[in-house]
């Protein structure tokens, strides 16, 4: 079954609205010049390690453990966590763990 046009504009809107109620929401609640509460800024320092741990078994989760299965996922986030620890830019990280670990997958295993 396919949206009609009415339908269609209404996901739109909708979307578009939930979009913006949050981003534009956090800077109605908490203005330039006020304080935000001690939770939100322990949730600010906490959360960006939370989100990279999540992503991190996501991508882990259908990833067999037995063989040389897993062994390229393996090499790549040693590889990661070296580059990020040696250089300390995240973008650097990223390209290079990726770049190595599809090297690894479409040539060596």
């Amino acid at each position: 079954m396919t949206m009609t046009v009415t339908q269609g504009i209404i996901t739109i809107v909708c979307v578009v609205l939930g979009t913006m109620v949050t981003r534009f929401l956090p800077f109605l609640i908490f203005p330039e010049g006020k304080e935000p509460p001690e939770f939100i800024r322990h949730l600010g320092n906490v959360l960006p390690y939370a989100v990279i741990g999540l992503l991190v078994v996501y991508c882990l989760k259908d990833v067999p453990g037995s063989g040389t299965y897993g062994l390229p996922e393996a090499i790549a986030i040693l590889f990661i966590v070296f580059l990020h620890k040696w250089k300390k830019n995240t973008l650097l990280s990223i390209g290079g763990g990726t770049v190595l670990y599809m090297l690894l997958v479409q040539m060596v295993f």
